[in-house]
């Protein structure tokens, strides 16, 4: 089943079948070089934890969460519940579950529409993209969707949301650039209960982490929603890009400090072989992935599920 915020549904049938195109690169880059790294070798000795440790780094699975899994082998060789270099496949694949699992959460039930979800993320990260097939994404599940057009900075970010808005058949709420981003969402919230559409995707500018007064713009734009519902938004949504590797987390940790990020949408996660981003993001920021692209048609927007991911990446 697959959470969403008016309750859960069906989950569709190919997810596997198209997880595991869009990780192919991860796959070759992580498991691929798991079991080139344990080939032939009996023994779980100082040569092949270096050998671990440099292939789970590179697939971007993070310093943090490789020492873990290297402690655990440790101790489970200490305790001889470990006797064979064939065993660490598992072992791996379990505890990047469990990291994974741990960070699962379902989005806030919103009991009467419309829900509210500001999508964020800097210039580049496939923002505006990701709306698009979010966007298609819900109406296949039977929903109504208004896009909110609140980066008012680019009149070519106006340009790009309504030409996914036409793709999609959604109506799109805009101003002219340069306009209040605030006032923007205000009426697009308005309209969206009067309505009585079931979400609101609300794309903003593209902006760096480190511009303090374009981030006090979101925290506005969340207290202008509120004014209209008291509990939006119901879901920020931030898109990372990646093939960024580490400089995602980074951009993740930033965002969350100061834009209250509830998910993260991992764009473009077929062109990469450091889809390991997934689980250093899962377990440092403690944050779920709700979802990943993995492709460039519309339809290439997935729902995240952990045991699904880890079966893509580990299984043939």
């Amino acid at each position: 089943m697959i959470q969403t915020l008016f309750g859960s549904i069906e989950q569709e049938p190919s997810l596997l079948e198209k997880l595991k195109s869009g990780v192919q690169k991860t796959r070759a880059g992580l498991v691929s070089a798991l079991e080139d790294a344990l080939e032939g070798r009996k023994e779980i000795d100082a040569g092949l934890l270096d050998d671990l440790e440099a292939t789970l780094i590179a697939a971007d699975i993070g310093v943090r969460t490789t020492q873990e899994i290297l402690d655990r082998i440790r101790q489970r060789v200490e305790r001889h519940q470990l006797h064979d270099a064939a065993e660490l496949r598992g072992l791996i694949r379990e505890h990047l579950l469990e990291i994974l699992e741990a960070s699962e959460r379902p989005p806030a039930r919103v009991a009467e529409p419309p829900a509210v979800i500001l999508v964020v993320g800097v210039n580049g990260s496939g923002k505006t993209t990701s709306i698009g097939k979010l966007a298609q994404r819900f109406k296949n599940e039977k929903r109504s969707v208004l896009l909110c057009a609140a980066d008012t900075f680019r009149a070519a970010a106006i340009e790009q949301l309504e030409i996914w808005g036409a793709r999609t058949g959604t109506q799109v709420v805009r101003q002219n650039p340069g306009s209040d981003p605030s006032a923007v969402l205000f009426d697009a919230v308005q309209a969206a209960r009067a309505r009585q559409v079931d979400y609101v995707i609300v794309d903003t500018a593209g902006r760096l982490q480190t511009k303090e007064n374009l981030m006090a713009e979101l925290q506005k734009m969340s207290r202008t929603a509120k004014k209209v519902i008291p509990d939006a938004p119901h879901e920020v949504l931030l898109v990372l890009d990646a093939t960024t590797g580490q400089n995602g987390l980074e951009q993740a940790r930033k965002f969350t400090e100061t834009a209250g990020v509830t998910g993260i949408v991992l764009a473009k996660l077929d062109g990469t072989a450091k889809g390991g981003i997934v689980v250093a993001i899962a377990h440092e920021l403690n944050l779920p992935i709700r979802y990943v692209g993995v492709g460039e048609k519309i339809d290439d927007l997935l729902p995240f599920d952990a045991e699904k991911f880890i079966e893509s990446l580990f299984e043939t």
